[in-house]
């Protein structure tokens, strides 16, 4: 019994340390490009399924000019979406086509709810094959919008000048 006990005890401190320093992802330099401008910014990539199911999770803060990349491997239907469950920054989320355009951008706010269940679903209203995070007005501040795209390419800010 007393094994067991500490057991569960180690399981318990691992679970609260996991927790306390949120993992980070591997980034890329990416590029967001308007007919107007390109604006440089830092993605984390969310590739597996998990890493796609934690996210943001957790995070207390995002740096302005970085996000998070949810990578698919194929087309999301229109009515996949995003939630908010214990995701603690306000966000707007971007779906992107494989090629990057993005097709719809919706506003997203953190959902105060212990259960999961009780917290709404941010639906593309897009079929998607790539998801963008940033920080919320982001996307306003910057007036980007449907049609302008995302390129994971550092060089493509920088070769416009």
């Amino acid at each position: 019994m007393i094994r067991s006990l500490t057991a569960v005890g180690m399981l318990v401190l691992a679970a609260g340390c996991a927790t306390a320093e949120p993992e980070r992802l591997p980034e890329s330099d990416a590029c967001l490009i308007t007919d107007e401008r390109r604006i440089p910014v830092s993605v984390e990539l969310a590739r597996s399924p998990e890493q796609r199911s934690k996210g943001l999770m957790g995070r207390t803060s995002l740096a302005p000019d970085r996000g998070m990349l949810f990578i698919y491997n194929r087309p999301r239907d229109p009515d996949y979406g995003f939630w908010m469950y214990q995701t603690l920054i306000p966000l707007d989320i971007a779906y992107l086509s494989e090629d990057g355009v993005i097709g719809a951008i919706r506003r997203m706010t953190p959902c105060p709810s212990k259960r999961g269940s009780e917290c709404p679903s941010y639906p593309a209203g897009v079929s998607f094959s790539l998801a963008l995070e940033m920080n919320q007005g982001f996307f306003e501040r910057h007036d980007i919008g449907v049609g302008d795209r995302l390129e994971l390419s550092a060089a493509r800010c920088q070769a416009a000048g």
